[in-house]
């Protein structure tokens, strides 16, 4: 997508603030590389929320999800942030400068992520790891833009994320994860046909589900259904489940939240519907909901570049931390974060940004450095990015066994 070019001055932003959407949900070759290196016990941290003197640290700020439904995302976001941060602390920090950490809830509210990007600009923050999910990362986008500040959003991944030149992103966009989505199932042979639930009303779903739809005709896989849900209507499924049903859909495809997700798998029991659920990054945490039974999501599948049961050292290092620290298994949330905050000190060493620089001028060297560097992190090896912010990585699937998520290949 073709970037806008930078507008500044206090009329956008009171324009922008009227505007604001309610509710969140290779270019150039590679001359830098930085691997993350995990520690599994990690403890030299500055701690979140801390002062420090102008110029003497970086600071780096969170947002997302902590409370509501959507909290497992955003605290996975702020979680893996920190031990990142530990990390690189106690190795040396960033460009030889250690780094502080804030983490602030949006609640899954566009408005109230504006809030807490002010909350953190005043703070001081000089990068911003975030927002965690879509709309809240756009609504933001607009006063990062103004501000030029650096913004890498971890998992927002409508195009309109990165719309603009301040902005990338860790996590596959939108379009890919549709496209990504029905290649794997045609490759893999996985069903002869597919029903389609969607949220029509989300920029996340919608976005997906359109991809999906135009690679699914592509790829020669059969469509028996699409139904449309609202936030406004996301609790009785049953006509979108009875649909599929009739169609003789032997997998669905649920390009949505976790939350709702956990609805559609219980009422699909109840109707004696056993179909495969193949769903993508939004269904990573349907295994957190309170007082659902995990055996209802036996052998979902979903599409995400982050397995916890990899066997790579990075990967199990990094579980290993995160599981001594939280007391449980990172999802790919957490493993988009913990890869942006290696990837801001890549690109803050390549280009030999130090913190006494100005907030514009940080941003400015970033958008030139994240082209140049090639990160090794947990979400894809050799990972570069382009100067549209989007990333250059591979998708993996993994499937729900015994109540936890393990590799599908």
């Amino acid at each position: 997508m073709k970037k806008f070019k930078r507008v500044m001055g206090a009329a956008m932003a009171s324009m922008m603030a009227a505007t604001l959407m309610a509710g969140c949900a290779s270019g150039s070759s590679s001359t830098s590389s930085s691997t993350a290196a995990s520690s599994s016990d990690a403890t030299a941290s500055t701690e979140s929320g801390s002062s420090s003197a102008s110029g003497s640290t970086f600071k780096i700020g969170t947002i997302g999800p902590l409370t509501g439904s959507a909290a497992a995302y955003g605290q996975a976001v702020a979680n893996a942030a920190q031990i990142a941060v530990d990390e690189i602390n106690k190795n040396g920090g960033m460009n030889g400068y250690q780094v502080e950490l804030k983490n602030e809830d949006d609640e899954l509210d566009s408005q109230k992520s504006v809030n807490a990007y002010n909350t953190l600009k005043d703070w001081g923050m000089q990068f911003l790891d975030g927002s965690t999910t879509s709309a809240c990362s756009i609504a933001v986008s607009e006063y990062t833009k103004q501000d030029n500040m650096f913004q890498l959003t971890p998992s927002g991944s409508a195009a309109d994320c990165t719309k603009y030149d301040n902005v990338f992103r860790v996590c596959f966009s939108d379009p890919a994860q549709g496209t990504a989505a029905a290649k794997y199932i045609s490759e893999h042979k996985l069903a002869t046909k597919i029903g389609i639930i969607y949220d029509s009303s989300d920029v996340y779903s919608s976005g997906i589900y359109q991809n999906f739809v135009t690679e699914a005709g592509n790829d020669g896989l059969t469509i028996v259904s699409q139904e449309a849900f609202t936030a406004d209507n996301k609790t009785d499924f049953s006509v979108q489940l009875q649909k599929a049903k009739d169609g003789g859909a032997d997998l669905v495809f649920l390009p949505i939240y976790y939350t709702e997700a956990s609805l559609i798998l219980q009422q699909a029991n109840q109707m004696g519907y056993k179909p495969t659920f193949f769903g993508c990054d939004g269904l990573d945490g349907i295994l957190t909901v309170d007082n659902f039974d995990k055996s209802l999501a036996e052998g979902t599948m979903l599409l995400t570049p982050f397995a916890a049961d990899a066997k790579d050292d990075l990967t199990q290092n990094f579980v290993k931390s995160y599981k001594d620290k939280y007391n449980d298994t990172p999802n790919q949330f957490a493993a988009d974060s913990y890869d942006a905050i290696y990837a801001i000190k890549a690109a803050v060493e390549k280009e030999n940004i130090t913190p006494d620089m100005s907030v514009s001028d940080i941003c400015d060297k970033m958008e030139k450095g994240m082209t140049e560097i090639t990160l090794d992190g947990l979400t894809s090896q050799d990972m570069t990015w382009e100067a549209s912010g989007e990333p250059n990585k591979e998708p993996k699937a993994v499937v729900i066994k015994d109540g936890a998520y393990v590799s599908a290949e």
